[in-house]
């Protein structure tokens, strides 16, 4: 029997092919992706997201309908991550709090600073500012209980204050991306800017930052994933901003 013969009736031949990744995980590809490149580039092409997430420009469109729909899932789920750092334990002292989340807010955003001026500054902040309700909410519950207790000055009425301490953490925001300050230094920053909104002078705001455990620099977070794929929470991870 020939070879040929002894092929007759045998099943076909299949080439195998690699099973697709699950609906759910592309979009978190497409989200961890965007995010990674709009913190390089606001303006990087949907293409490019595409790539960095292993997919093409086309299967993009099956989860966002333009580009603006996919930078608006990463603005809100970026306020959202924000919003959760404005529900830390709370501190007896409020001065020495709200300098704690000052501090936990830098350490959401300094990985990301590009990104998060993007969030908080660009064509959505409106409703980026819907998500980040709870935590202005937050400012203001504690800059009132700061202005209550003596800690904070009372010359200016305590809603206003809390504008005026989220405005001192923003620009130290602009200053660390355009400064590319290090993580230790915009740590120290934020704090000292919103403290001496409240009230307290240079030197006492340099001496409680120094001295209060509560506020001292974390940890570095772990070593990033390599560029491309998503932490396991689906958010990017640190992009090589300096330490």
């Amino acid at each position: 029997m020939s070879d040929a013969d002894a092929s007759v009736g045998a099943a076909p031949v299949r080439a195998t092919r690699a099973p697709r990744r699950d609906a759910a995980a592309n979009r978190d590809a497409l989200i961890a992706a965007a995010a990674l490149l709009l913190n390089r580039d606001p303006a990087v092409s949907l293409e490019a997201i595409a790539a960095e997430a292993g997919l093409s420009r086309r299967s993009v469109y099956g989860h966002f309908a333009t580009r603006d729909d996919l930078v608006r899932e990463v603005s809100l789920r970026g306020a959202a991550r924000i919003g959760v750092a404005a529900r830390p334990a709370p501190i007896a002292d409020p001065v020495v709090q709200l300098a704690s989340l000052a501090a936990r807010l830098w350490a959401e955003v300094e990985h990301v600073r590009v990104m998060a001026q993007l969030t908080v500054r660009g064509p959505m902040a409106h409703e980026v500012g819907e998500a980040l309700a709870p935590l202005r909410k937050a400012v203001r519950d504690l800059v009132r209980r700061g202005v209550e207790s003596g800690r904070m000055r009372d010359d200016i009425a305590p809603r206003t204050l809390a504008h005026l301490v989220e405005g001192a953490a923003l620009s130290v925001l602009d200053e660390a991306t355009t400064q590319r300050l290090s993580r230790a230094e915009g740590h120290r920053l934020v704090m000292l800017a919103v403290l001496g909104v409240v009230g307290l002078d240079w030197r006492s705001a340099g001496e409680l930052v120094a001295s209060s455990p509560e506020l001292a620099l974390p940890a570095a977070p772990p070593t990033s994933p390599p560029t491309g794929t998503a932490s396991p929470t689906g958010t990017p991870s640190p992009t090589g901003e300096p330490a």
